[in-house]
């Protein structure tokens, strides 16, 4: 059977995961409860994401569901179960997923570098322009104003003389 997910979010009492979903052989929308259990505060969000998205019970009905997405489910839920509150939570998330363009990548460890790449792969991939999109136009060819004077780079020019 193939499941098509509309909508996913989190109830924190109880938690719990909530899914809405289509059945695309009769067309009917339904919604599955997964409850979430053996989680709390110190929790890895990242490896219950994961945990929960290989399940053998909730794979099929969570492969339109993104790893990212239960990753921010879960991570609203460990920031209520540590007394945040809802508005907290998503600006800690906000923080989290946007990228500084001032910050020193080479500085980060690998587990916070493949985070910031994971992040820069999922923005590139929702504004990409794919083939099928309406606006999408094959060759592109943009002609750019001539207005200043055109600088002669030194480095070239250098280059040519020693060969």
């Amino acid at each position: 059977m193939t499941y098509v997910a509309k909508k996913c979010g989190i109830r924190f009492q109880p938690p719990s995961i909530i899914l809405v979903y289509e059945d695309e052989k009769n067309a009917k929308a339904r919604q599955r409860i997964m409850p979430i259990r053996n989680f709390s505060k110190f929790s890895d969000c990242s490896r219950a994401a994961e945990q929960l998205k290989n399940n053998p019970r909730h794979k099929s009905y969570l492969q339109g569901v993104s790893l990212q997405q239960l990753q921010k489910l879960y991570s609203l839920l460990r920031g209520h179960l540590g007394g945040q509150s809802l508005a907290q939570s998503l600006e800690q998330i906000q923080r989290e997923e946007t990228i500084d363009s001032e910050e020193d990548l080479n500085k980060l460890d690998d587990k916070e570098l493949a985070k910031r790449k994971s992040i820069m792969d999922e923005l590139f991939e929702k504004n990409r322009k794919k083939k099928d999109d309406p606006d999408f136009t094959y060759n592109i060819e943009v002609e750019f104003p001539q207005d200043e004077q055109l600088e002669s780079c030194g480095w070239d020019a250098e280059s040519d003389n020693e060969f």
